[in-house]
């Protein structure tokens, strides 16, 4: 099979190690749109910073911001007005106080001020590289400090060059590197948007012992190929994703890396408030709303493998009785941490203990907190096939009346609902829920059942038991797939088989062998015998 490869721009040997100053290297290159850059920056004072090597890469282009203004052969503005997207507070602004360069160091600073009707007014800082800076393929290693408090949401994130190639986001792709929220800074998110219908596969990762990415820099990496992205934090992997898709929705899917194969810019921003982080509250300190980074660089290898193949999801398949959740009888104690099954979940400010305790699954609100899903237990991994009809049963009580919800959701496809957030009225008598499933959205081997506990009062403990998912009516599609799935399984089945039966052949052919070998020395011995007597 022929094998395509793209060839990432060669760097002379200088760049490998050296020397650079400001945007860009110590030699004439190239970048991937062919346009030339001697890659000096155009800051007079910028002072000279050693670039480390990266076994395998070339450095592509890099930021030290050890200038004294923005360099602009790496970067432009990107001034935005309020509510711009993801309902944010912030107005993008081209001012310096906004962003500055200073102690090599790149300032990205939030400022809150009044407006001419004495309301609250926020500005801050967004820069990106496109059409300056734009690659396809490589390592972008960044280096920052982030900011604390609630409402502040930096981000270090990528867009395609041309967004309209394969149409509107979340069709053209999107890559995060890394994205904090003000209020839980010890936590940072590496995502990867995709679709349509939406999809999205995000990656965490936390610092313990008390450290927060407000307390000291960190440095956000990820290494993008033509069949797979890599997340590190401080060179510790904890994300990869190679089974992304985009197409219109109702179209067949577009081949596959799309929309990875073209070239991205790196951007970098802080937010104020929105819909993921919430606005800032009195809390806030906006002398401190700063997001720093000390440097950005890009690498790339030498050439690029892009004859890659879309590797085929695992679908789970249901229990001997047909039921999809596992350990739905809750008769084993198992861990509520982990992502094995069931997982006990606490966000935005709710409060609450859970446990698996005599086949039941028990859940002690403490605090309702601000969201549904504020206290959540959830099962993901269902497989849901389009066209396929489904049956969800159980049963609950709670120690007196009260309301939760249920939903089957899509958390790596937009968080859509293949059964929408539906109330559940409980009492303190055991009570048989049943709802009907008709799949009608994309095929998803990532279903997830939530049971939500958030922000309903009064605040009651809630017993949940015999929780069941079955597939009623099975769609074409569905049938294909479990049939493969089931073949692979037989496939191994029966090479076992064979591989015993052949092994009892050998092993009776073996015992006929020396059967017969044991027959005709006694013929032998038995001949000598008479023919000594004669």
């Amino acid at each position: 099979m022929k094998r395509n490869r793209i060839l990432a721009f060669a760097l002379c040997s200088a760049l490998m190690t050296g020397l650079v100053s400001g945007c860009g290297s110590t030699g004439e290159v190239k970048d991937q749109q062919g346009s030339e850059s001697n890659g000096t920056s155009q800051n007079s004072t910028a002072e000279s910073t050693e670039i480390p090597e990266i076994e395998g890469y070339s450095l592509l282009w890099n930021d030290e911001f050890n200038g004294d203004k923005l360099d602009t052969t790496c970067w432009q503005y990107d001034p935005h007005e309020p509510g711009w997207t993801n309902s944010e507070l912030q107005e993008y602004t081209t001012s310096e106080e906004n962003v500055f360069t200073k102690d090599g160091l790149l300032h990205l600073k939030a400022i809150k001020t009044k407006d001419e009707k004495g309301k609250d007014y926020y500005t801050s800082g967004k820069i990106k590289g496109q059409n300056l800076k734009d690659f396809m393929y490589g390592k972008v290693v960044v280096r920052a400090k982030v900011p604390e408090g609630q409402g502040l949401w930096p981000a270090i994130w990528m867009m395609p060059t041309d967004e309209e190639h394969y149409g509107q986001w979340p069709k053209c792709g999107e890559i995060d590197i890394m994205e904090t929220l003000g209020h839980e800074p010890e936590k940072a998110y590496g995502t990867l948007h995709y679709g349509e219908p939406h999809g999205e596969q995000q990656g965490t990762y936390v610092l313990e012992n008390g450290e927060t990415f407000a307390s000291d820099f960190h440095e956000f990496s990820v290494e993008w190929e033509p069949g797979e992205f890599r997340w590190y934090i401080d060179g510790n992997l904890y994300h990869t994703v190679n089974d992304w898709f985009t197409a219109v929705d109702g179209e067949d899917d577009k081949p596959y890396p799309a929309p990875f194969d073209q070239t991205f810019f790196v951007q970098l921003n802080l937010a104020v408030g929105g819909t993921w982080p919430g606005n800032p509250d009195a809390t806030t300190n906006f002398d401190n709303a700063e997001f720093l980074v000390d440097y950005v660089r890009v690498y790339q290898k030498p050439e690029y493998d892009t004859n890659v193949t879309k590797p085929l999801p695992e679908y789970r398949m249901p229990l001997e009785d047909g039921n999809y959740i596992y350990n739905g009888d809750f008769s084993e104690e198992e861990s509520l941490d982990d992502e094995e099954n069931w997982r006990f979940l606490l966000f935005n400010d709710g409060v609450g203990t859970a446990e698996i305790k005599d086949g039941e699954l028990r859940v002690y609100p403490e605090k309702k907190g601000t969201e549904e899903y504020s206290v959540q237990i959830v099962q993901a991994g269902l497989p849901m096939y389009k066209g396929s009809k489904y049956k969800l049963t159980f049963e609950a009580r709670s120690d007196e009346k009260r309301v939760m919800k249920v939903c089957i959701s899509a958390p790596t496809s937009g968080w859509v609902r293949y059964l929408d957030d539906t109330p559940v009225h409980t009492t303190d008598e055991w009570q048989t829920f049943e709802f009907d499933i008709e799949m009608l959205r994309k095929t998803d081997p990532n279903g997830r059942l939530e049971f939500n506990m958030g922000r309903f009062s009064p605040v009651k403990n809630v017993q949940i038991r015999n929780v069941r998912l079955e597939m009623t009516e099975a769609s074409d599609e569905a049938k294909e797939i479990m049939a493969k799935m089931k073949g692979e399984d037989t496939a191994s089945d029966e090479a076992a088989v064979t591989e015993t039966a052949e092994a009892e052949v050998t092993e009776a052919q073996a015992e006929d062998a020396a059967d017969t070998t044991e027959a005709q020395t006694e013929e032998v011995t038995e001949a000598a015998e008479t023919e000594a007597a004669e």
